[in-house]
């Protein structure tokens, strides 16, 4: 199966966007991220969105870790073998370990997590499956964290949801270790 947009080259995308996605690859260790030779074809739209991802990933509040956890959950939720791919090697970085990373694919009822670990890949699993929390889970989440870290939470589980979407309908296939 190939991608219904394939990526661009810095004729399509423009020198600051293929630029960037070169550099991307490199802390990847992969050729430029398909990602974003591809959403970068939006140009405008592509730089909103980066700054509004970067916010929440690596800008947010949730330590690192915990983020890739979340993403690597939500990836697993969606069947996203690209956002899977991507971020179990930037969850690597952050120290999401193999472990970890079986660990995410079995879900919150999975041994062995630590601290909150568990409520993450729980929220995770009931905004996917449900669009919605609990009033239990949601005061378990409020129990955990302050006001903004739990509207970023939220929002970082939906974007990556928006984002396995955008992914799969398009389907890029994952990016290749050079």
């Amino acid at each position: 199966m190939s991608a219904r947009i394939a990526p661009g080259g810095v004729r399509e995308l423009g020198p600051f966007i293929w630029g960037f996605s070169r550099i991307a690859g490199r802390a990847t260790g992969t050729n430029p991220p398909a990602i974003f030779t591809t959403l970068g074809r939006g140009k405008g739209l592509f730089w909103g969105w980066l700054h509004f991802a970067g916010k929440l990933m690596p800008g947010g509040k949730l330590p690192r870790r915990e983020t890739e956890m979340v993403i690597l959950r939500v990836a697993a939720l969606r069947a996203c073998d690209y956002e899977f791919t991507h971020h179990v090697r930037l969850g690597r970085r952050a120290g999401v370990t193999a472990e970890d990373v079986e660990r995410i694919k079995i879900g919150s009822t999975a041994e062995g997590w630590k601290g909150h670990e568990q409520l993450l890949m729980r929220v995770a699993e009931e905004l996917i499956g449900t669009k919605d929390l609990t009033d239990a889970t949601w005061a378990d989440v409020r129990a955990v964290y302050d006001e903004r870290t739990a509207i970023e939470l939220l929002l970082l589980i939906g974007h990556y949801d928006m984002l396995a979407t955008t992914l799969m309908t398009l389907r890029l296939e994952p990016d290749v270790s050079r």
